[in-house]
């Protein structure tokens, strides 16, 4: 048995651990080659994340021609000049930051006729260096979304590093439930337990699963 797939089995029995529903792990494939991905994809993994437009397009189309059920989420933050290509290849965005955005994927996915999955990224952390949609213009912007039209489907962050991540998944859960949401991602290699212990619906697993990036 491949490493990698005995890495997610092992991460598959923790999470069957926790009281409620359990996410779905987001295998993200970033800097790796088909060729380390593939036993995966044979193994029946579904979900698998990339954070460049340009990497997922150079590894993914044949892929995902063979593999008609493979969900490919974009995780790092998408440029506006990205989006159309970003739309021929990516079933989920998970970095929804800015009204640009918000609006330049909306004209696009009418154009395409492809409308994909879309969670907006908070700044849960309040930190100046990090991208995403403060909470408290959070109402106002999932409002803009729906006038575009955009599949909204939940919420992501990323907390502060070296932090406690349970007091922001907690926030997460309450902004989420206000909007009336039913998806969070949140939890990545260091924290997903917790993060699964607190409703993420999605988590995003990279370095538990493929090893150490070089």
């Amino acid at each position: 048995m491949h490493f990698t797939i005995k890495n997610l089995n092992s991460i598959k029995k923790e999470l069957e651990l926790i009281d409620h529903k359990v996410p779905s792990i987001i295998a993200v494939s970033k800097t790796f080659s088909i060729s380390n991905i593939l036993p995966l994809i044979e193994h029946g993994h579904i979900h698998f994340g990339e954070n460049k437009v340009q990497e997922a397009l150079d590894k993914w189309p044949n892929v995902k021609n063979d593999f008609k059920n493979i969900k490919l989420h974009m995780l790092g933050k998408l440029q506006t000049n990205k989006v159309k290509f970003a739309l021929t290849i990516f079933d989920y965005i998970h970095s929804l930051d800015n009204e640009k955005l918000a609006q330049k994927i909306s004209s696009e996915q009418k154009k395409n006729q492809k409308k994909p999955k879309i969670f907006i990224q908070i700044n849960i952390g309040d930190e100046p260096q990090k991208s995403g949609i403060h909470p408290d213009k959070l109402k106002e912007f999932f409002s803009l979304c729906k006038n575009l039209d955009l599949d909204i489907q939940g919420l992501m962050c990323i907390p502060p590093v070296n932090s406690d991540p349970i007091p922001f998944f907690k926030k997460m859960k309450t902004l989420n439930t206000d909007l009336n949401l039913s998806h969070l991602s949140m939890g990545m290699s260091s924290d997903y337990i917790q993060a699964a212990n607190n409703f993420s619906t999605f988590v995003r697993i990279g370095t538990k699963i493929f090893g150490e990036r070089t």
